[in-house]
């Protein structure tokens, strides 16, 4: 009998190295990769069972990617590994497809744990922010404010990379556009989110877990 097909994400090489000698006793582990772009051009080619997602990486974060890969891969169960435990990110995470979300803090076993649950088509959340969760299915209005508005794909992309420190050309290169299409994107992101300067995205993107402090 085959063992279930996974894919790690994470751009913490020892973390990840870690995990792969630890997690090989129970899957196949056929990639790891350092961020969210990577694993959208190996994924269909890879066709893995389960894919265990960062949030907070390099050039496209988790959930950005996972968004993607339900596309391309629709079939494939999504989980995230992260030390977010703010439970705004569980929400986008699950709204992102995810069916499982496990604290860096926890055990191996409770990663492993969640990754035959999702194989069995169930649902995981860290039992350290279940309660959290619970708290809001019961009053939604307890939930943290949410970003002034909805951004679109693109205009997350474009906020994560002027966050990162990337030039509007290394950015236009990145997203195959022009630069005056990328000036545009930052100019509406400004406009929209009622921000003034390219400090401020920074901070805007590091409160919504885009890219890390």
């Amino acid at each position: 009998m085959s063992r279930p097909r996974l894919v790690l994400v994470d751009d913490h090489t020892i973390l990840a190295e870690g995990l792969k000698s630890l997690l090989e006793r129970d899957f196949d582990l056929v990639g790891i990769f350092a961020d969210g772009r990577d694993v959208l051009a190996a994924g269909p080619k890879l066709q893995p069972d389960v894919i265990v997602l960062d949030i907070s990486m390099p050039s496209m974060n988790g959930i950005d990617a996972a968004r993607q890969l339900k596309k391309l891969v629709p079939a494939v169960k999504i989980l995230f590994l992260t030390m977010h435990p703010d439970v705004s990110f569980v929400r986008e995470a699950f709204r992102a497809g995810a069916c499982g979300y496990v604290l860096k803090r926890s055990a191996v076993s409770e990663l492993v744990a969640a990754i035959q649950e999702a194989l069995k088509g169930r649902f995981y959340v860290s039992p350290a922010i279940t309660k959290d969760v619970v708290d809001l299915l019961i009053d939604p209005s307890a939930a943290p404010d949410k970003p002034v508005r909805e951004l679109t794909a693109r205009q997350r992309e474009v906020l994560q990379l002027v966050a990162e420190g990337r030039s509007l050309k290394e950015i236009a290169s990145t997203l195959n556009v022009s630069v005056k299409t990328v000036e545009f994107h930052k100019y509406r992101l400004m406009h929209e989110l009622r921000l003034r300067t390219t400090a401020e995205l920074t901070k805007y993107a590091i409160k919504h877990g885009i890219v890390e402090s």
